[in-house]
C-alpha cells in the first residue's frame, strides 16, 4: 500500500508545481491594471551583469494607472527607460531625471480579448503538461505491473487515483484562468 501512495503523491507534487508555474506566469501577463510584477522579467546591465529591474530599483504602483521606478543608482535611469520602451509590453517609459514613470493607458476591448486568449493558451499548455505527467507516471506503474513488482488490481487503483489527481489539477488551472479572465475584463 505504501507504494500506491508514493506514486500518487509524486504525480500530485509534479502537477502542483506545474499549476503553480502557470499561476506565476499569469502574474507576469499584462492586464489593464498597473503591476510591479510586469517588470520582473526585464533586465538591465548593472555593472556588467544582466539584472532584473526590480533588483536595481524600487517599483511603486500609483493610484493614477502608473508605475514609478526609482533606481538605487541614478546611472540606471536611462537603461531602465530604454529597456521598458524596447520591450514587448507595449508601454512607454519616461525618465524625469529622478524616476522612470510608466503610464498604463486604458486597454481597448481588443487588447483585453488578446490577453484573455493568451492566458487561455497558457492554460491549455498547462493541461498538456499535466497530461504528460499522468502519462509518464501511469507508464511507470504499468511497467511495474508487467515486471510483477505490483499486482494488477493495485496498479489499476493507482492509475485511477492518478487520473483523479489530474482532473483536480485541470480544474485548478481552469479556476485560475477564470479568475485572471475576470481580472482582465474588469480592470
Amino acid at each position: 500500500m505504501a507504494r500506491k501512495s508514493s506514486y500518487v503523491t509524486e504525480a500530485d507534487n509534479k502537477m502542483d508545481k506545474t499549476v503553480q508555474h502557470y499561476k506565476e506566469e499569469l502574474r507576469k501577463l499584462r492586464t489593464g491594471r498597473p503591476s510591479a510584477s510586469l517588470f520582473e522579467e526585464l533586465v538591465v546591465d548593472y555593472y556588467g551583469a544582466p539584472t532584473p529591474i526590480n533588483q536595481t530599483a524600487t517599483v511603486n504602483v500609483g493610484e493614477d494607472r502608473s508605475v514609478s521606478i526609482q533606481p538605487w543608482d541614478k546611472s540606471l535611469l536611462e537603461k531602465i527607460e530604454k529597456t521598458i520602451n524596447s520591450s514587448d509590453l507595449g508601454l512607454h517609459a519616461i525618465n524625469d531625471g529622478t524616476v522612470v514613470r510608466v503610464n498604463f493607458p486604458s486597454p481597448t476591448v481588443e487588447d483585453r480579448r488578446k490577453w484573455v486568449k493568451h492566458a487561455k493558451d497558457m492554460m491549455e499548455d498547462t493541461k498538456i503538461a499535466l497530461r504528460n505527467i499522468r502519462r509518464d507516471d501511469i507508464k511507470k506503474v504499468k511497467e511495474l505491473k508487467e515486471n510483477g513488482d505490483i499486482p494488477e488490481d493495485e496498479a489499476k487503483k493507482i492509475e485511477e487515483e492518478i487520473q483523479e489527481v489530474l482532473k483536480n489539477h485541470e480544474a485548478k488551472s481552469e479556476e485560475i484562468f477564470h479568475q485572471k479572465e475576470k481580472e482582465i475584463m474588469e480592470s
